[in-house]
Order: C-alpha cells, then sequence, then structure tokens
C-alpha cells in the first residue's frame, strides 16, 4: 500500500508547481557527466507512427469506448454515448502527465498501458472537436521522482523530455498542421513542457496566430496580482470568456473546505507580486459554476490511495461502462486568498440520497490525505465536459475570424 500511495503522490512531478519545466539535466556527479556525454540520445523520428499515441485518428489510444454512465442525483442511471467527429477542422496537441514506472531517469519510447490509459481518460474526449494528436516522449520517470523523495536521487534529463515534445511540434507544424488552429493540452508535468515550449516557441512568434488555446491544467501559471498576461507569457493572457482565443486555460484543484496549506506546491509562484493564473472551466468570466465531470468508475488515473466510492449508487447497481458523470455535484470557484490562487471544488452530496455523496481524486499515503496536493490527480476529469464545450466554442470563433479565414 505504501509502495503504491508514493506512486500516487509522485507521478505528478515535482515541477509541475513552476510556471516552467526546467530546461538544464539534474546535476550528476563527474562520471554520470562523462557517461552523458559519451551517450547522447539520439533524436526520435516523428514521421514514425510508433513514436504517437494519437496522430490525427490513428492509434489505438485514442479510439477506446467512452462510454458513460450517468447517474442523477435520485440514483437513475442513464447511458450517454459518444462519437469523434471524422471532420474535425482544427487540432488538438496533447503532452501527458508523469505516468511512466520504468526504473530509469528517463522513460524510453515505448508506450505502455499507463500512458494509453491517461491518454483515453485525459485526451480522447476531444476528438469530438479536433483531430489528435500525442507525441511519445522520454519523461522524467515515478522511479525518479520515488528516489528523490527518499534521498537517493538518480540522474534524469529534463531537457530530453522538452526536446522530444518540441521535436514532435516541430514536426507536426511542418507535416501534418497545414495552417489549422490548434488547441494545446498538458496536465502536470504535461502542462509544464507544454508552458516551456510556448514561452520558448510561440508566445510573441508569428505561429501564436494558429494557437486557438492553451489548456495548462493542474500546473501554476505565473501572472502578476491583477492581472492577466506578463509573468509566464508576454503575449498570451488568461482566457475570460468561451469565444476568447489565443489565450490560456490554468487552474490547480482543491476542495473547497480543505484549502491549500502554506506549503503546498499548487497554488503559489515565486516573484513579488506574482500569483498562479486561476480560470474556472466552469465560469470563465468569474463567479461559480457547475462542472461537467467524466470521472473513471474507478475514480481515477491511478488505482491506488484513497479510491473513492466503490458503490456509486444505493442500493448498489452494476455499472459496465469506464466512465460515469454526476450532474448537479460539482460546483467549482476560483479564489484567491492567503492559502493561494486555486479553483475551488465544491461537492454537493448528500449521505442520505440515492447517489454516492463523495468524488474520490485526494492523495493519500499511509491513509492520511495529502492535503498539499489537493484534487490534483482528477484536475481534468473533474472539468473534462466544460473543456471540451470551451474548445469547441473557441474553435467556432477561431474558424470565424477574420485571421483564420485569410490563411
Amino acid at each position: 500500500m505504501l509502495q503504491r500511495s508514493i506512486t500516487l503522490l509522485t507521478w505528478a512531478i515535482c515541477f509541475a508547481a513552476s510556471t516552467h519545466a526546467q530546461s538544464s539535466s539534474t546535476p550528476a556527479a563527474p562520471e554520470q557527466q562523462k557517461a552523458a556525454t559519451e551517450a547522447v540520445p539520439a533524436k526520435n523520428d516523428y514521421s514514425k507512427p510508433d513514436t504517437w499515441l494519437c496522430r490525427a485518428g490513428s492509434g489505438d489510444a485514442c479510439t477506446a469506448d467512452l462510454l458513460t454512465t450517468v447517474i442523477a442525483a435520485d440514483g437513475k442511471l442513464t447511458r450517454e454515448s459518444w462519437s469523434a467527429e471524422p471532420r474535425a477542422p482544427v487540432d488538438c496537441f496533447y503532452v501527458y502527465p508523469t505516468v511512466s514506472a520504468e526504473p530509469s531517469g528517463n522513460s524510453d519510447m515505448n508506450a505502455g498501458p499507463a500512458e494509453k490509459a491517461v491518454v483515453r481518460i485525459q485526451f480522447e474526449r476531444f476528438a469530438s472537436v479536433c483531430r489528435l494528436f500525442a507525441p511519445i516522449y522520454r519523461q522524467v520517470t515515478l522511479t525518479a521522482l520515488r528516489a528523490a523523495a527518499i534521498g537517493n536521487p538518480i540522474r534524469v534529463d529534463r531537457a530530453l523530455a522538452y526536446n522530444d515534445v518540441l521535436d514532435a511540434w516541430n514536426y507536426y507544424l511542418a507535416h501534418e498542421n497545414q495552417g489549422r488552429g490548434v488547441i494545446l493540452i498538458g496536465h502536470s508535468q504535461g502542462a509544464s513542457v507544454l508552458a516551456n515550449l510556448i514561452k520558448q516557441e510561440i508566445d510573441g512568434k508569428p505561429v501564436e496566430a494558429r494557437i486557438i488555446s492553451a489548456m495548462l491544467i493542474g500546473s501554476n501559471v505565473a501572472v502578476p496580482e491583477g492581472k492577466d498576461v506578463g509573468g509566464a507569457f508576454q503575449q498570451m493572457p488568461l482566457c475570460r470568456a468561451p469565444t476568447e482565443t489565443g489565450c490560456v486555460i490554468t487552474y490547480v484543484s482543491f476542495r473547497a473546505n480543505v484549502p491549500p496549506p502554506a506549503n503546498s506546491r499548487f497554488g503559489h509562484v515565486q516573484g513579488e507580486h506574482m500569483m498562479a493564473g486561476c480560470t474556472n472551466p466552469a465560469a470563465l468570466g468569474g463567479g461559480s459554476g457547475e462542472l461537467h465531470a467524466y470521472l473513471t468508475t474507478r475514480g481515477g488515473i491511478v488505482d491506488a490511495g484513497r479510491s473513492g466510492p466503490t458503490e456509486w449508487v444505493k442500493p448498489p447497481q452494476t455499472i459496465d461502462t469506464p466512465f460515469v458523470s454526476v450532474p448537479g455535484m460539482l460546483t467549482s470557484e476560483c479564489v484567491f486568498d492567503k492559502n493561494g490562487s486555486y479553483l475551488a471544488v465544491t461537492v454537493h452530496g448528500d449521505a442520505a440520497g440515492s447517489r454516492a455523496s463523495d468524488i474520490p481524486g485526494d492523495v493519500v499515503v499511509n491513509g492520511n490525505v495529502l492535503t498539499d496536493w489537493g484534487l490534483h490527480l482528477i484536475d481534468m476529469q473533474e472539468a473534462m465536459g466544460n473543456l471540451i464545450d470551451i474548445a469547441r466554442q473557441e474553435s467556432k470563433a477561431y474558424l470565424a475570424s477574420a485571421g483564420a479565414k485569410a490563411k
């Protein structure tokens, strides 16, 4: 149980709390540096199909069954079907979070069950709006993070992870994009890598005109206090309306009744008069709104720690779909206070009702909830329906713009 809980804790990579991934490698001993110099990793060839989890409709990770059981407050169950849009006019480019449990500091280029599962949970549903592109990259692994957590670090190369995504992005632009608008999507480590990509390659450059939006979820994106732009990025502001384009959607989520403590890695950024940006996917213009969640039947990305309700309805009924939706159960609002800036999620549960009164999503070690991690494990699932609705509205606005028509 302890090892599984540590995995649950550490898949949310340590540098997700920063505005972007570090571009340099972790310092290594002289002999390690020599070995690294002698064996520089080869670049990936992103023209090969096996370097992608999703590539414009191909790839088994992007063609799973997303059938959902909708659970009403009275316990009534209905089925919701789903289908991709084969003629989607825009693209989505996704970088997945830390899921690799390989023994090395960086993962290899072989996509395992964890990579395929997280793409199905966090990304595939966007195929109702856009063509899907999700490169495999040599990310920093859970193994490296566990080693660092116990004071026995192993060598990792964060630049390798970033450069892989950069190479995939450049290949996509050169061979797949063809002037189409694109939505960038990432969570945790993936969001951090994308934030670095935006800073280095997109913000203020001509290609920015093709960016419909950037959804950088579960990672702190710095903005000046009271402003929407000028911190992590100089040109791309936070999104404040679902029809606004060229902007950033970002948040870190916590239960409303369990705000981030002072030592939280989320909701805080370095720099005087700087704060972590928060855009409420349920109400981009401000205030509270209802979250449209698509939770996995077991509750979260990683089957560890607090498993959440095993009975979604009372009395128990068999739920044989991979996802559940719980309309009316969750609301959210961006909060800015002494605890930080974060998305406060309220669970409107009824212990005496016919539906489960709570949701999973907390990080738990040895039976204790780690409040400094909040609901990081379900940052995207809790608002998946909202994010897809925003992507659809933003795409329509982008395609209707004079700039898009001129391309």
